[in-house]
């Protein structure tokens, strides 16, 4: 297998596009990498998407994506895995470079989720979970990740409270995120007062949606040699894992085993562990699954996720700097565009152009994508080290 790279990135605001289709969001940020990496032309096109029928009305993304970026004649599909459905995309993308079938390949991730109405999206989002088991009982997907919670606080002894500083934390990086949807500063009290949408989340624990798109383009690392002056970032590790759809029928409700066995995986690939690892882009949908990912991934032990947050140790210079742009929580959460954001922002990261919200001497990233309540997590690690 050859080793890859990724040698462009492009991003859209995530806001409410009115005036814009699927096609030109996703359009905008595929024809953005293309130019950030200084290539006309790409080979295969992956395109991550949950809503598009339901929300959208529209199947057949690849082809609709490569015709509107004029690259008609290309292989092009599109991946669904829930809302880790941009990660999906990036794996193809990579797993196609890197078994030398494909030279130049372009993942994509969108999502256009403002311009139907809300309960038409919470129908779609619940989608990810189990129709016969879950949905038919009445549950939404906010109320499935708010019984986890529960559980949770009832397990090991946590308060609500506890968790603010996750949220704190990615509104204050999203500050130095010119991408990202809200900028605002949020404080503990905010918090604590924040109105509850399924108890004990609250629209302070919760990320909003929105519209959005995020590419990456990808090369063999043997193929840069005509490229000069390119940062060159290599995809060191990419692990893919699956568990029950229904949270209920896990042996274990409160450990994500598929981010446990896709970070194993990476870290693997990549030939080192947790420890080395200088910040991790995680799948903040919920602040409940923040702590959850940072315990699965070998950051916290299990059930002290919210402490690494109450010590600050998932700030810039902390521990395990995470959600370094913003997150799910602030950055905004286009739910089949996220895990392209991420990687996105990995690449910012390893490049030091993040700004104000850089890490210093950042060598490897890791970016975690979680589809339903943890049935696909999606794990990559990037690093700019030789």
């Amino acid at each position: 297998m050859r080793e890859v790279a990724v040698i462009g990135i492009g991003q859209t605001e995530i806001s409410e596009h009115w005036d814009k289709s699927l096609r030109e969001l996703a359009g905008d940020a595929v024809l953005k990498a293309m130019a950030n990496a200084g290539l006309d032309y790409f080979d295969g096109l992956y395109v991550g998407n949950m809503m598009s029928a339901s929300a959208n009305n529209q199947q057949q993304l690849g082809a609709y994506i490569a015709d509107w970026v004029g690259q008609k004649s290309k292989e092009a599909y599109r991946l669904e895995s829930a809302c880790s459905s941009g990660a999906a995309a990036f794996r193809a993308a990579l797993i196609a470079v890197a078994s030398g079938e494909i030279d130049v390949a372009v993942a994509v991730g969108v999502e256009k989720m403002t311009d139907s109405p809300s309960a038409e999206i919470t129908a779609s989002l619940a989608t990810a979970a189990d129709a016969d088991w879950e949905v038919s009982q009445g549950v939404s997907f906010v109320a499935l990740n708010a019984l986890i919670m529960q559980r949770y606080l009832h397990e090991y002894g946590w308060k609500r409270s506890d968790f603010a500083n996750f949220s704190i934390n990615a509104h204050a990086n999203a500050m130095h995120n010119p991408y990202a949807r809200f900028h605002m500063l949020i404080t503990q009290k905010q918090f604590e007062e924040a109105g509850v949408i399924c108890d004990p989340i609250t629209l302070l624990d919760a990320s909003p949606i929105g519209d959005g798109a995020a590419a990456a383009l990808l090369v063999p690392v043997e193929k840069l040699a005509p490229l000069p002056n390119k940062s060159v970032i290599r995809v060191a590790g990419s692990g893919a894992a699956s568990d029950t759809i229904a949270v209920h029928a896990r042996k274990d409700p409160l450990w994500l085993t598929s981010a446990e066995r896709s970070s194993k995986d990476a870290y693997r690939q990549a030939s080192i562990d947790q420890y080395s690892i200088d910040f991790f882009e995680y799948h903040d949908a919920f602040t409940i699954m923040a702590a959850l990912s940072l315990e699965a991934s070998g950051f916290a032990e299990r059930g002290q996720g919210p402490r690494l947050a109450l010590d600050n140790e998932i700030r810039k210079g902390g521990k395990i700097p995470v959600a370094t742009l913003g997150g799910l929580k602030a950055r905004g959460h286009p739910v089949g565009a996220t895990g392209m954001y991420q990687i996105a922002e990995v690449v910012t990261q390893l490049r030091g152009q993040a700004g104000e919200a850089q890490i210093d001497g950042a060598r490897w990233g890791m970016a975690q994508n979680i589809g339903g309540s943890g049935s696909n997590i999606i794990t990559h690690i990037l690093t700019n080290a030789d």
